[in-house]
């Protein structure tokens, strides 16, 4: 896969990806739906391992950094799909556009990476300050609202503290082997949680929209999506991946209105703008400043 293609399918599948979690939840249980959603790309993904002749490759380094792959993948997915009975999916993709600066307070800790801007810091403010419109628009304490909100937070936690981790790991492989050793560690979870939180097939309540999503999902969400997001993140630069956080919950929000009939309220849209105002600034915000100061300091010279 060629990185514009890689990185244009990653921005596309993102920007879908919400709606169709909460298609594929509303008629399937959301621990079958992600679970089938695994299993699906699992499957697909091992084919293509075997005819490829792709290296596969399970020593203890390639291990840990499926290990920590697939805790984003789980915890990311898990808490994803239980958070769509509660919000909807432009507000699940704003949330998750908040991963970057989860990343970067991770990576403070985890990796003792430079310490945060002030302007930075201002930024996160701004950013929270327009999720939280977005949230007081979007959810009651009545309809446990509150409770989508915190697997939402929850989802972002785990995948950016993933994130964080697979940084620390210097291995080189392939990315779809990486994948198909995530998504190896990762289905027995899925397995276990849909036993726990729920344990029945009960396929005569399955819609076709639910199961179409499903399938969606686990050919290009999971398979192809995860395939792109590593492809990209060996290719590219740190800027102009984070840059699809900014585009994605716009186009999210978008196809939610068009599609499944969410509301587009003016303090969604307020909440959104100060969000991705938020976003621009943390990541090119520092860029911005150096660069005038070195052109006052060309002109005072």
């Amino acid at each position: 896969m060629s990185v514009p293609i890689a990185y244009l399918a990653v921005l596309l599948i993102w920007s879908t990806t919400p709606l169709g979690i909460v298609w594929s939840s509303e008629s399937i249980p959301p621990s079958m739906a992600v679970l089938l959603r695994m299993l699906i790309a699992l499957v697909l993904g091992f084919m293509v391992i075997k005819s490829k002749k792709i290296n596969l490759p399970w020593h203890k380094q390639a291990i840990t950094l499926y290990s920590y792959s697939a805790l984003g993948i789980f915890g990311g997915m898990m808490f994803s799909y239980l958070a769509a009975g509660y919000l909807s999916s432009g507000v699940l993709s704003l949330v998750f556009g908040l991963s970057p600066v989860i990343s970067a307070i991770l990576a403070r800790k985890i990796l003792a990476e430079p310490k945060i801007s002030s302007i930075r810091k201002s930024a996160m403010f701004i950013a929270l300050a327009g999720l939280g419109v977005v949230c007081a628009d979007n959810f009651t304490l009545a309809e446990n609202g509150i409770l989508g909100l915190v697997f939402v937070f929850l989802a972002v936690f785990f995948f950016s503290l993933s994130g964080v981790l697979v940084k620390s790991v210097s291995l080189a492989i392939h990315p779809l082997a990486t994948t198909v050793g995530a998504l190896s560690v990762a289905t027995p979870l899925f397995f276990i949680s849909w036993l726990v939180l729920d344990g029945s097939i009960n396929t005569e309540l399955w819609q076709a929209k639910s199961i179409w999503a499903t399938i969606y999902l686990g050919v290009f969400g999971s398979l192809l999506g995860f395939y792109a997001y590593f492809t990209v993140l060996q290719k590219l630069s740190a800027s102009t991946v984070t840059l699809i956080t900014l585009i994605t919950p716009v186009i999210a929000l978008s196809l939610g209105a068009l599609l499944n009939d969410e509301a587009l309220h003016y303090k969604l849209v307020l909440g959104a703008f100060f969000v991705l105002f938020g976003l621009a600034i943390y990541h090119w915000g520092d860029v911005f400043v150096s660069y005038i100061k070195k052109r006052r300091a060309l002109v005072n010279a």
